[in-house]
């Protein structure tokens, strides 16, 4: 086989599991996982269910990979409300309106039903953390470390401070996914996050 042969299987190679994973989205977002087989999925890719097989073990690692398709395009539209805000004289400031970015980008009823909800039952504790450490978390550790250099966030382990806030905000987008009034749940569990963020200030 030669370069320009191995090169055009790469690229339809690619091709294929990108179409597997925007008709992944598609469905589960819309359907949600359980409501949502290979079938259905292979056949709105337009491929067959070998080439599903051949680029997922399953289910469940397509959705994996669904998942963090999503999470990384939650934690950079936060992290570009991050660096319009880190103009603000307060970092805590900045690291309180990432938060309020990170809430703001799970609005979409799609993303609630991927990230928060059907996360939740198709991903172990271990497996969910392990996503939200390299997204959510990795993106306020950043915040609250240069929150901390300022001075507006009291010294402490960041690792431990920005995964128990990163937890803290998946509960406030599940409380919103399942509310019947999300303006009112955004407002409540908005006004929630920035109570506990400000009792991360030094202590006089």
């Amino acid at each position: 086989m030669t370069a320009t042969q191995r090169s055009t299987k790469a690229t339809r190679a690619e091709a294929t599991r990108r179409s597997l994973i925007v008709s992944g989205r598609a469905l589960f977002g819309e359907k949600g996982y359980a409501a949502t087989s290979v079938d259905e999925v292979v056949r709105h890719a337009g491929v067959t269910k070998g080439a599903l097989y051949h680029h997922f073990r399953d289910k469940d690692d397509l959705f994996r990979a669904v998942v963090e398709e999503v999470k990384l395009e939650v934690t950079t539209a936060a992290a570009e409300s991050y660096f319009e805000a880190a103009e603000s004289a307060d970092p805590l400031q900045t690291a309180r309106l990432t938060c309020l970015a990170l809430i703001d980008a799970h609005l979409d009823p799609a993303v609630q039903r991927i990230t928060i909800l059907d996360a939740r039952s198709v991903f172990d504790a271990s497996a969910r953390r392990e996503l939200d450490a390299r997204y959510e978390v990795a993106l306020l550790r950043g915040a609250f470390r240069g929150a901390m250099r300022a001075g507006t966030v009291e010294r402490q382990p960041i690792v431990p401070l920005a995964r128990i806030v990163a937890g803290a905000l998946t509960e406030a987008c599940a409380v919103i996914a399942e509310a019947d009034d999300k303006a009112t749940a955004r407002a409540e569990v908005g006004d929630v996050i920035a109570r506990l963020l400000d009792g991360l200030r030094p202590r006089a």
